[in-house]
């Protein structure tokens, strides 16, 4: 498999069924870097309003993967991860701003913040996980 780039991260978030469904977009991605959003609409809420802890965790190990990706390569897995909920998540978009704190040459350790994004830009942590990911033989990201 090619070497992973911008576009074809995109590509690879687009091919996962889960994350079209609730509309995650890679905005920003590589040198060990990845920052994934998802808009927060009324069905990725919980019963108080809310965004649901759920989709907080997908959008951590989705992006705690693909950092991972952009610095061991395209064919990785999440080997595991935590996350710790700060408070409550609110506003109108969730950022999941990963980044690799140490990379091997088989596994990488990368933390990521989440974040809301409210009306007027002001972004408020809700969330902090980190996660370690292997590369694993052929395949593709995800």
């Amino acid at each position: 498999m090619k070497d992973l780039d911008a576009d074809l991260a995109r590509e690879v978030l687009d091919s996962q069924p889960f994350s079209r469904l609730v509309g995650a977009r890679i905005t920003a991605f590589g040198d060990g870097a990845a920052v994934l959003e998802v808009d927060a609409r009324d069905d990725l809420r919980q019963q108080n309003g809310f965004l649901h802890g759920g989709v907080l965790s997908y959008a951590a190990d989705n992006a705690i993967t693909f950092a991972a990706g952009s610095a061991l390569g395209p064919a990785v897995l999440t080997a595991g991860f935590s996350i710790q909920y700060v408070r409550p998540a609110t506003g109108r978009t969730l950022l999941a701003r990963a980044s690799v704190v140490h990379a091997g040459r088989r596994q990488a350790v990368v933390r990521c913040d989440l974040l809301t994004v409210a009306g007027d830009g002001t972004e408020t942590l809700c969330a902090v996980a980190q996660g370690t990911v292997l590369s694993a033989p052929g395949g593709s990201e995800g």
